[in-house]
């Protein structure tokens, strides 16, 4: 009784040990695949809203996706404005991350299809985050008077297009400009429609 007793603890914290280590490695994967996946994603839309990189932010997002991007612009050409080589790159980033993170949990026998699928998906929901998130730190900076005027402007290039028709449909009530509450909660929900259409495709 006391062998299967130990041996039940040992067992118990030998899964405790694992769960910890592909938790910790989760979160180091997302931070990491956030930080570079969304640094290809940002690039490719500000090439497609024609926002200058001439800025911080601008060059920030050339140095950390520079690495991938100009080694595939070798053999992908952009499509007018589109810059195939930053999407692609934001989806090998998600894809490794995808894979890695597979592997961790064990999945040795990984499904192609499956992987694609899923990384296709996390990086649509990487952009619908990334945002989200935009129009969150300008709709911070607006209500500081004089804030980062430079990085307000910047924002405001990126967010606007999002906003913009959202703004049109709901009007400001009492002086306040309540379209990047409402575009923030339709992108919440393309998320969560995102995952369910996700879950289905890989028959979950």
């Amino acid at each position: 009784m006391r062998h299967r007793f130990r041996f039940a603890i040992s067992h118990t914290t030998h899964d405790a040990r694992r769960m910890f280590i592909y938790q910790t490695a989760s979160l180091l994967l997302d931070v990491v695949a956030g930080l570079l996946g969304g640094a290809c994603l940002l690039r490719l839309y500000m090439q497609l809203q024609r926002v200058p990189f001439a800025n911080p932010l601008g060059r920030f997002v050339i140095a950390v996706s520079n690495w991938l991007v100009l080694p595939l612009r070798r053999v992908f050409r952009a499509v007018g404005r589109f810059d195939v080589a930053s999407a692609l790159g934001g989806w090998l980033i998600v894809l490794a991350k995808t894979l890695l993170l597979w592997l961790l949990a064990g999945a040795l026998d990984v499904s192609l299809a499956a992987l694609a699928i899923v990384s296709v998906f996390g990086v649509l929901k990487l952009a619908v985050s990334g945002l989200m998130g935009l129009i969150i730190v300008h709709a911070v900076l607006s209500w500081v008077p004089n804030a980062a005027s430079p990085m307000q402007y910047l924002l405001a290039l990126l967010v606007e297009p999002v906003v913009r028709p959202v703004r049109r449909v709901v009007p400001a009530i009492g002086g306040i400009d309540l379209s990047p509450l409402v575009a923030i909660v339709a992108l919440q929900i393309l998320n969560i429609a995102l995952a369910a259409i996700e879950a289905r495709l890989l028959g979950l």
